[in-house]
């Protein structure tokens, strides 16, 4: 089994961390590379959502049938019947299923938000998103949280309330973000498989109605791909491997690191999201939403502070 999963005790021994900082850290890299993610896609101008996360999918699918090919035949014979055995598992698929729609549902919410220049209700779903993730922390797996994190908490929930009423009506949004996202942490905390051959599993459930939708656009001349400029196509295909790129890391801190932990570092995601809605796509910010947002970072103070004591 420890083929199937990064070995812990070797990446202490090779980098002088333990798995939780070593989680700590895959963790903050993840959410930085998700805050700054609507600059990425808008470059790509108003293409539909449900085409954006079409094309997300199938190209993600390729770079991860890649990659994971290229260890499957780099591991110990041993090693692959154990993977494969997990593999053809049904419970395994069923999780991985599970985890693939969240993660869809939450795609197409992110890229709604930001192809429709709501890019700080992004930001305010991902700020309530940790919240979901917390409460499942220690209802479902049963973490504890001292005093100064139910502070901490508290004071980042009184922030989301703010931003919320800020808006002025019911974020939907922003509340599919958050449950989507939540569920598909939850889930990927009780993976077996590492972080890679789950990537392949879940694009894999959602690569057949992909392409069958990708298939229509294309014979109904509605769609974007191979009809554009060339650096259109491949900002689409580097799309699939930046989606790559931060999931893998959330995968991998989820296994090493207690959910509620998780749950606060996510912060640092919506905070640049707010700033690049802000000062990258020029969206009015209210005095409510900027009340909010220090209550939020107060909380996140409080929480750091106490760990790193």
């Amino acid at each position: 089994m420890s083929n199937l999963t990064t070995a812990a005790p070797s990446c202490r021994g090779e980098y002088g961390l333990n798995p939780t900082q070593i989680g700590f850290a895959f963790a903050i890299t993840a959410n930085t590379i998700w805050g700054l993610f609507p600059i990425f896609w808008s470059f790509l101008g108003k293409m539909p959502a449900v085409e954006l996360v079409c094309h997300r999918i199938a190209w993600a699918f390729v770079f991860s049938v890649i990659i994971a090919v290229t260890r499957f035949y780099s591991t110990p014979q041993n090693a692959r019947r154990e993977l494969l055995r997990t593999i053809f598992q049904w419970r395994t698929w069923a999780l991985y299923a599970a985890s693939a729609v969240l993660i869809a549902i939450n795609w197409l919410a992110f890229l709604y938000a930001v192809t429709n220049d709501q890019v700080l209700l992004s930001s305010l779903g991902y700020y309530i998103n940790p919240l979901f993730n917390v409460l499942l922390g220690v209802i479902v797996f049963g973490e504890s949280l001292r005093r100064s994190r139910w502070v901490a908490i508290g004071l980042a929930t009184v922030g989301v309330v703010i931003m919320a009423i800020g808006t002025g009506e019911i974020p939907w949004v922003s509340l599919f973000m958050a449950s989507s996202f939540a569920g598909y942490a939850m889930l990927k905390k009780k993976a077996k498989l590492d972080a890679m051959y789950g990537l392949l599993l879940e694009t894999t459930v959602l690569i057949i109605p992909t392409l069958a939708y990708l298939g229509y656009l294309q014979s109904s001349g509605q769609a974007t791909f191979a009809t554009q400029h060339w650096s259109v196509d491949g900002m689409l295909i580097l799309g699939g491997l930046m989606t790559l790129v931060p999931l893998a890391l959330f995968s991998a801190a989820t296994r090493r690191t207690p959910l509620s932990i998780i749950g606060v570092l996510q912060y640092v995601g919506p905070t640049l999201q707010f700033i690049v809605g802000v000062f990258y796509f020029g969206e009015s910010v209210s005095l409510q939403r900027l009340v909010g947002f220090a209550f939020v970072w107060a909380g996140v103070a409080i929480f750091l502070y106490n760990r790193r004591r």
